[in-house]
């Protein structure tokens, strides 16, 4: 095994979309990292509540935003803008939405909603 992985996302090694968003997978062993762009006018609760019949987000979300703005806001009442440079945890239980008109390009680690993209992906295809 080598002690150095790397992999680009220039061929990726799985690619998802749906309104507004498009997931681009890099596998680096037992790590995934996503490069995720939302689009401006995309909302959780718009565009992928649809596909999981929950009220809120039930994954929980790590990463860094590499540019643009989003909002997230928790159902405990939290709210956070989280903008260009800006690392985050995110737990279940929000929504989100991108703010401005400039889509936000967010890198997420490991996160359930890597794995559960392409299960959303295909109840709204459906």
């Amino acid at each position: 095994m080598a002690g150095i992985k790397g992999n680009d996302f220039s061929s990726p090694d799985g690619v998802m979309t749906f309104e507004k968003t498009e997931m681009k997978v890099a596998n680096l062993g037992n790590v995934k990292v996503a490069r995720v762009v939302i689009q401006p006018g995309w909302s959780w609760s718009s565009c992928i509540k649809p596909a999981t019949g929950t009220e809120s987000c039930g994954n929980r979300h790590v990463g860094v935003v590499a540019s643009g703005c989003m909002v997230a806001t928790h159902d405990d009442g939290t709210e956070m803008k989280l903008c260009e440079g800006d690392a985050y945890v995110i737990e279940p239980g929000h929504d989100g939405w991108v703010e401005g008109d400039e889509a936000a390009i967010l890198y997420e680690f490991n996160t359930e909603a890597i794995e559960h993209f392409a299960e959303y992906s295909e109840n709204l295809d459906n």
